[in-house]
């Protein structure tokens, strides 16, 4: 342990203990950031010994980073993760700051940072969700980013790969790995993966969820597991070989039991049967904050996440069967990306019928959407306000209520 390194483990914890006592935050960044000034190869000294997995696409990193978590602890080994969301450099080091015993470490890692994070930790596995459009100011070239994982898993000959068969993007930059367990995990947002990665030909998607394209013959590859829906409407993880694991979580939607079969497969990597890792996952409530009810002035409301089109087209057909309120709200800023336009990507038209009240930051934006969408609706630019005007809720029927990012987490502190 040199000098430098012994200084950056104290500037992370000092600066993080500070930071959660002066009420500037969790802890989770501030002292990473520190360390990492101190000590440039911080991330990588920490991850020395341990067996790291990541978990990385657009959407769904927090919740199968929690599950994937729990599954590989559930045999009682110690496991070290970032689970509040901080998934750059400095969230990894604060995380792993916090707990130096634990040998095994989950980490939840930017789409964007994947190729560094992999290079600093020298994981066992990588887990690919999904690509689409999210900050339209940071990660609007999807083709882009998928390339970068394609080099950079291409340089990992040890590391396997658990990746989201049915996402052609995620194919192709997954598909220079050595060592790949497919998963059909499925994939209802298509728009932003049309054109073919690998020759600018064109993704023809078919009904049973195949895809391919015609100019170059990149295609669907054969899964590990998919994803299966019963006839009762509950889900099951259907495996190559016959296995059949029925797939049972607290947690709502279909995107949720993707996240836990994407994160039954890896598991698989650390030697932990399906079963034990299905059964372990169905313990967890909430993720973050995300689907928890609570009162937000006096109104009951369940709270959801949505960043960018395809997280809200999900959720959007998650509620699509209630006909109870649901209050949405919009910012734009740093964290959420500052650019609101792809509110006109969003499919809003479901909710006609609904009572509908629009809030946050960029409640007017939204406002404008959701009149040429046909939705009828109400504008509160206060949150609270909004879901008070939305209520009133019960502990049984709760007023729906989806953020963005920042949006969330401003309800998620506000008062009850």
């Amino acid at each position: 342990m040199t000098l430098r390194y012994r200084i950056a483990l104290v500037a992370t914890r000092s600066v993080n203990a500070a930071s959660r006592q002066l009420g500037r935050g969790q802890g989770t960044v501030a002292g990473g950031r520190a360390g990492i000034r101190v000590d440039p190869q911080l991330l990588g000294h920490l991850a020395a010994g341990r067996s790291v997995a990541l978990v990385t696409g657009t959407n769904g990193k927090t919740t199968t980073t929690r599950l994937l978590t729990v599954a590989l602890g559930a045999g009682g080994a110690a496991v070290v993760s970032n689970e509040t969301g901080s998934n750059m450099p400095p969230g990894h080091v604060a995380a792993l700051v916090g707990d130096r015993r634990a040998t095994l470490a989950v980490l939840e890692t930017d789409e964007i940072y994947l190729p560094r994070v992999m290079a600093a930790t020298a994981p066992v596995a990588v887990v690919l969700l999904n690509l689409s459009r999210d900050q339209l100011d940071r990660t609007n070239e999807v083709r882009m980013v998928a390339g970068r994982w394609r080099a950079a898993l291409a340089a990992a000959p040890h590391t396997t790969v658990i990746a989201n068969a049915d996402d052609p993007l995620v194919v192709w930059g997954g598909g220079a790995a050595a060592q790949v367990l497919w998963v059909s995990a499925g994939m209802s947002w298509q728009l932003d993966a049309t054109g073919c990665p690998s020759c600018d030909g064109r993704i023809t998607f078919a009904p049973d969820g195949g895809w391919a394209c015609a100019a170059c013959g990149l295609a669907r590859p054969p899964a590990t597991a998919t994803l299966v829906l019963g006839a009762d409407g509950g889900y099951t993880g259907v495996w190559a070989d016959g296995r059949r694991h029925p797939i049972t979580l607290a947690l709502p939607g279909r995107f949720n039991h993707a996240n836990a079969l994407m994160a039954a497969v890896a598991a698989t990597t650390y030697g932990i049967d399906p079963a034990d890792a299905l059964e372990a996952m169905a313990a967890v409530g909430e993720v973050a904050g995300r689907f928890t009810v609570r009162p937000v002035g006096g109104v009951p409301a369940r709270l959801m996440l949505a960043k960018n089109p395809a997280g809200w087209s999900e959720l959007l057909e998650l509620v699509g069967g209630d006909d109870g309120p649901i209050v949405i709200s919009i910012n734009a800023r740093t964290a959420d990306g500052t650019d609101p336009s792809w509110l006109w990507d969003v499919p809003f038209e479901r909710l006609v019928g609904r009572v509908v009240v629009a809030t946050g930051d960029r409640c007017r934006d939204l406002s404008v959407r959701l009149k040429y969408a046909g939705v009828d609706h109400s504008v509160h630019a206060d949150p609270t306000a909004a879901v008070v005007s939305a209520g009133p809720g019960t502990a049984t029927a709760a007023v729906d209520v989806i953020g963005n990012y920042t949006a969330f987490n401003d309800l998620l502190a506000a008062k009850a």
